[in-house]
């Protein structure tokens, strides 16, 4: 019985006082069409059914880490994994500043966008490749193609994102490196060509 008075004590002053913060946290980043109520509930459930509650003294961090892992298995249940997310469930990381994860959040919907650009073979080959970590055989028997052509999707998929970030970010992935220097390739002024 002690026990139990032990836990709930410890609920009380590590984890409850927290639940406002988490709760605050989901409605900020989570889309409308997310039961957050129930989010909270299954995050608060599994803290308490927690056996080892007594090396866990930063109550904040834990529940946002358990929201966290929540929103990620929900993810992987569907199998379809959207870029935001996975950044939804990098807000929960008390660790990373607001803007820093805000910035990252954008990024990852430029990403996206440039995702959803390519031919349907390619993005669903990088998708299987960099979401799910899938190897070339496992994705080529997915779609039913030869592992050689599986990599040429891919190799196709990964040129065209970074030519659409570099683009994007002015580094110029579209470019040759002389071209960036803004030279043509000619011989500089000491006779050597440039590189």
């Amino acid at each position: 019985m002690s026990s139990i008075r032990a836990k709930l004590e410890w609920f009380k002053l590590t984890i409850l006082p927290h639940e406002a913060a988490l709760r605050a946290r989901l409605r900020r980043i989570m889309p409308r069409r997310i039961d957050i109520d129930d989010l909270v509930a299954e995050t608060m459930a599994r803290a308490y059914a927690t056996e080892d509650y007594g090396r866990i003294t930063a109550g904040r961090a834990y529940i946002f880490q358990i929201a966290r892992n929540l929103i990620i298995d929900e993810a992987r249940r569907n199998r379809v994994v959207g870029f935001d997310q996975l950044v939804d469930a990098d807000l929960l990381t008390d660790t990373v500043s607001t803007e820093a994860a805000l910035e990252a959040r954008d990024e990852l919907r430029r990403l996206q966008t440039i995702i959803d650009t390519l031919p349907i073979q390619c993005r669903r080959a990088f998708i299987l490749r960099r979401v799910f970590g899938k190897s070339g055989s496992e994705i080529a028997e997915e779609m039913g193609l030869a592992v050689s052509t599986v990599d040429k999707h891919i190799a196709r998929a990964t040129l065209k994102v970074m030519e659409a970030l570099g683009e994007y970010e002015d580094f110029g992935f579209g470019r040759s490196r002389l071209q960036r220097r803004g030279t043509t390739g000619d011989r500089g002024r000491g006779g050597a060509a440039l590189s």
